[in-house]
């Protein structure tokens, strides 16, 4: 699944910054600590970010 670009439930820009969400989880950071980071504090798009799973190599390896 490819990240999503707004979030579903408010429509706020946050595929922007997925890239930056894993490289601030790499570096040791929690996954609070990034999230407040990049300026997330609504519930909904916390939780899109979180629940996000990068499954496009998987899928691609079936086309």
């Amino acid at each position: 699944m490819i990240v999503p670009v707004r979030c579903f439930s408010c429509g706020k820009p946050i595929g922007s910054k997925w890239e930056k969400y894993l490289k601030l989880l790499e570096e040791g950071k929690s996954i609070r600590e990034s999230l407040d980071e990049l300026s997330l504090k609504r519930f909904c798009c916390r939780s899109a970010i979180m629940s996000h799973v990068e499954s496009i190599d998987v899928v691609g390896k079936f086309k």
